[in-house]
């Protein structure tokens, strides 16, 4: 993310808005449904590493 930051103030200059570029704006998004996606899925089960491989082994996915 860049740095560049602006702060929309009131006329007493308490802070009351931020600018930054949409750069940084869409990648807090993407970090934010990241972070949504993780904990809707904090209560899944899981799965060893090796059973995943075998499971993608099976359904052709990876090479035996």
């Amino acid at each position: 993310m860049s740095s560049t930051v602006q702060y929309i103030t009131d006329e007493h200059g308490q802070k009351k808005a931020v600018l930054i570029a949409i750069a940084d704006y869409e990648q807090l998004m993407e970090d934010l449904s990241d972070l949504a996606a993780i904990a809707d899925r904090r209560k899944e089960t899981t799965v060893s590493h090796e059973k995943f491989v075998a499971e993608l082994k099976k359904d052709g996915i990876l090479p035996d």
